[in-house]
């Protein structure tokens, strides 16, 4: 278990599409959930739900197109605990020219890059998916 839960969450998405499995368990954290949460209403999981309980864990039913590939093909984690990586709004990376997505914790919650253009606010650079 390393100091950083979020990288652990991303690995474990990471791993459970390397072996195709259904669904993967993560132990449950706000801001997991909410990386969740971009991630599903982007498409690139098909749910998450935290179960009830103690110690309560986020479930992430994993998502494949009709050729059974994976829906993320990488996911990368950016900002890390030793070093933070902010952007400001123009800075905000367009992954695979927009076709990937970029999520960033910021004042106004996580949200996607495109949304956080929209809102004209930069942030903590997250993590990227493609």
């Amino acid at each position: 278990m390393s100091t950083d839960p979020i990288s652990d969450m991303l690995t474990t998405i990471r791993n459970g599409l390397k072996a195709r499995l259904f669904s993967v368990t993560t132990p449950a954290s706000n801001i997991k959930g909410e990386i969740a949460r971009v991630l599903k209403e982007s498409g690139y999981i098909a749910d998450a739900v935290t179960t009830t309980g103690f110690p309560k864990k986020l479930v992430i039913t994993l998502k494949y197109t009709a050729k059974a590939s994976p829906a993320i093909t990488e996911i990368k984690r950016i900002s890390k605990p030793g070093l933070r990586r902010f952007v400001a709004v123009p800075d905000i990376p367009a992954v695979l020219d927009g076709m990937g997505l970029a999520i960033l914790s910021t004042s106004k919650g996580v949200m996607s890059g495109v949304d956080a253009k929209k809102e004209k606010v930069g942030g903590e650079l997250i993590c990227t998916v493609a």
